[in-house]
C-alpha cells in the first residue's frame, strides 16, 4: 500500500537533510522520493546520512522543477506547515493526516506528502496545490523540526495507519473512480473562472475566496461522474453569460463530456 505514497521535498537548502529524509522513508517503508528545484543537491554529501537503504532511495530519486509536476499524479496532495491561521485554517494533525492518506492508499489512490524548504517552508501559492495541510505539534516556541525530523513523523503515522489495513476491494461492479490532482486543479480553475464571471467571488484576491470552494470539493471526495457534472455546469454558465442565454443546439455546453 506505501507504495503509492510519495515523500516530496520543495526545494531543499541542504543535500545532508535529503539523506537523512531518504534514511527516514526507508525506515518506514516509503520508496518514493521526488526532489523539487533543489538548489544544490549534492548525492554524494547526502549518501552518508541516508545509510544503506536509504542510500537506494537516493538513487532511485526523481528531480522534477516544478511542485505542480511533482504531485500531478496524485489523487491526495498533503501539505506540511509549521505556521498556522491566516489562509492555513482546517489543520490536520499527523495522526487525521496518516488516517486520510490510509484511506486514500486503500482506495487505489496515490499520496503524496509534501515539505517545503527548511528556512521557509511552503508558501500560501505552494499550499493551493494541497487537499490538506498537516501540522506537527511541538512545544512552546520551538515550532521548527528538522526536515528528516518531520519526515519521520509523518512517515510513522503513515505507517501505523496502514498496518494490518484491508487489501484489495473484493471483485464485483467497479465504482466510478475518484479524481485526481490535475484533474481537481483543472475544476478549481473552472469554477474560479465562473464564479469571477457572475461576480460571485471578489477579483482582488480570487485565490482566498476560493479556499472555502477548495476545502468542500476536497472534503467531498468527487468521483469522475461528478466532476464532469460540475465541468459541464461551468461550461453552460460560460455559454450563457457569453451569448445571453440563447437556447444550444442538442450536445450543447452541458455535456458532460471533458
Amino acid at each position: 500500500m506505501r507504495n503509492a505514497l510519495t515523500i516530496v521535498l520543495f526545494r531543499p537548502k541542504f543535500s545532508e537533510n535529503v539523506g537523512a529524509a531518504a534514511r527516514a522513508c526507508a525506515n518506514m517503508g516509503v520508496s518514493r522520493l521526488v526532489l523539487v528545484d533543489p538548489p544544490a543537491f549534492d548525492i554524494d554529501r547526502a549518501r552518508p546520512m541516508a545509510t544503506s537503504k536509504g542510500g537506494l532511495l537516493l538513487d532511485a530519486l526523481t528531480i522534477v522543477p516544478t511542485l505542480k509536476q511533482a504531485v500531478a499524479e496524485a489523487r491526495l496532495v498533503l501539505g506540511t506547515t509549521a505556521r498556522l491561521g491566516g489562509w492555513r485554517t482546517a489543520i490536520l494533525s499527523p495522526e487525521q493526516a496518516a488516517v486520510t492518506a490510509r484511506d486514500s492508499l486503500a482506495d487505489g489512490g496515490g499520496v503524496a506528502v509534501v515539505f517545503g524548504p527548511e528556512d521557509a517552508g511552503l508558501t500560501n501559492q505552494e499550499t493551493q496545490l494541497c487537499a490538506h495541510l498537516v501540522n506537527i505539534p511541538t512545544a512552546g516556541e520551538a515550532t521548527s523540526l528538522n526536515l528528516a525530523q518531520a519526515v519521520l513523523i509523518i512517515c510513522y503515522e503513515i505507517f501505523k495507519a496502514t498496518q494490518g489495513a484491508a487489501g484489495p476491494a473484493p471483485a464485483g461492479p467497479r465504482p466510478s473512480r475518484a479524481v485526481g490532482h490535475a484533474e481537481r486543479e483543472a475544476l478549481f480553475t473552472a469554477l474560479r473562472r465562473m464564479l469571477l464571471t457572475i461576480d460571485c467571488i471578489k477579483p482582488d484576491n480570487p485565490d482566498y475566496w476560493m479556499l472555502p470552494v477548495r476545502r468542500l470539493i476536497e472534503r467531498v471526495g468527487l468521483k469522475r461522474k461528478e466532476f464532469n457534472l460540475l465541468m459541464g455546469i461551468c461550461r453552460q454558465v460560460d455559454w450563457a453569460v457569453a451569448t445571453g442565454g440563447k437556447k444550444p443546439a442538442a450536445g450543447g455546453p452541458l455535456d458532460s463530456r471533458p
